[in-house]
């Protein structure tokens, strides 16, 4: 019977164990609860710790400016205004007559002289009333000594009294009439030969033609009356009569002076630059653009300018030498980017919001303009008026 009791409550399962197990796996989720928390807790800490550090190291703003390559003239100038070259002495000639145009002897970048003729109007019409007005004439000049004979004659007989008062009046009236005669003929002539001479068109003045505005067969008068007429033959230019008009604005035209030497730059050459000066300040504004023009001469220029060309006018604030307009354009850098560190000359590029320190070597000064021989090259971006706290390495944020 003890036997048989002992291997019953072997069998017995033991519920102490079975709630030590089943209890196991609620403290094992607890443990993964606890841990994720806190890693997201890490993760989060090391992000905000990160943002902070990143906006603490931006905290320094700084502004770059440009390195460039600039005449040595353009470092001293006041103002920069654009404008165009207009030729100041230009003229659309046209014919004093009407007609069919037969005769273009220029084309466009001939050049004339003051009084040739450069084109020819119809004139067979205008030759021939010449003609009958001479042929009149030289039958009045005819008719005029016999007038002149029979007047004298008659004098004679009436102070032999054998021709009465009336003979002599009459003889005296056909003379006088054929005198007015010749004096109308002789008008008729000259306004003859004015239309004649209206037929020719000659240039007004030395210059080159610009454009050629009617051809060979076209009907031209001096007022365009249809589609099928021409008022300008051609279109001339006076070349040494150059110069660039260029509009500032109103705030800045106390700093132009009449006289006040310039450097005149074509956008079709900008590597050449042009000596000048202010020729002219217009006496009046553009109130829609607030504007004054200014009109800047040449002191030199060659076959290269060109009217209606774009150019850019620099305002020079000394006088400007001819060195300067010949020698080429030099790289440089406001004095202002510039700082002295270890007694060496040094720039600070921005890369990455990270300041990059770069040794130059400089070479002369222009106004407020550095040389630059080494170190930087056109089109660089360097940090403006680098403070003691601008180092390499240094986090800043540009403006």
């Amino acid at each position: 019977m003890e036997t048989k009791n002992a291997d019953l409550n072997s069998l017995r399962i033991d519920k102490s164990k079975r709630e030590e197990h089943s209890s196991q796996p609620g403290k094992n989720k607890k443990l993964y609860m606890w841990g994720g928390i806190l890693a997201v807790l890490i993760i989060a800490i090391i992000f905000i710790s990160s943002s902070w550090s990143n906006w603490f190291a931006t905290e320094i703003e700084v502004d770059l400016t440009s390195v460039s390559l600039q005449s040595p003239s353009q470092s001293d100038a006041v103002l920069t205004a654009s404008g165009y070259v207009v030729a100041q002495r230009k003229a659309a000639v046209a014919s004093k007559g009407t007609g069919r145009l037969v005769y273009l002897g220029v084309v466009e970048g001939d050049k004339v002289k003051k009084d040739q003729i450069i084109a020819r109007l119809e004139d067979s019409d205008i030759r021939a009333q010449l003609n009958e007005a001479k042929a009149n004439l030289k039958l009045y000049e005819t008719e005029l000594m016999e007038a002149e004979n029979n007047y004298k004659r008659q004098q004679e007989l009436f102070n032999s009294k054998v021709v009465s008062r009336s003979n002599l009046e009459n003889a005296e009236t056909t003379y006088k009439r054929v005198l007015a005669s010749i004096e109308l003929a002789k008008t008729q002539i000259q306004t003859i030969e004015v239309a004649l001479e209206n037929t020719l068109i000659r240039a007004p003045f030395d210059g080159t033609v610009l454009s050629k505005n009617a051809d060979v067969g076209e009907i031209v008068a001096p007022l365009s009356a249809g589609v099928n007429s021409r008022a300008n033959v051609v279109t001339i230019a006076d070349m040494t009569s150059l110069q660039v008009e260029a509009d500032v604005s109103e705030s800045n035209i106390e700093k132009i002076l009449a006289g006040q030497d310039c450097e005149i730059t074509l956008d079709a050459y900008p590597n050449i630059r042009y000596a000048g000066f202010v020729d002219k300040i217009v006496p009046t504004a553009d109130r829609s653009k607030a504007t004054v023009l200014v009109k800047v001469g040449f002191k030199e220029y060659d076959s290269r300018v060109l009217p209606e060309m774009s150019a850019k006018v620099l305002f020079l604030k000394g006088k400007e030498k001819k060195s300067d307009i010949n020698e080429p354009p030099v790289l440089m850098v406001p004095k202002s980017a510039i700082a002295t560190r270890d007694n060496k000359k040094v720039a600070y590029k921005v890369t990455d919001n990270k300041v990059v320190e770069i040794s130059i070597t400089t070479g002369r000064e222009f106004g407020d303009y550095l040389e630059v021989i080494s170190g930087l090259v056109d089109g660089d971006q360097v940090i403006d008026n680098p403070g003691k706290e601008i180092v390499d390495g240094t986090s800043v944020n540009v403006k």
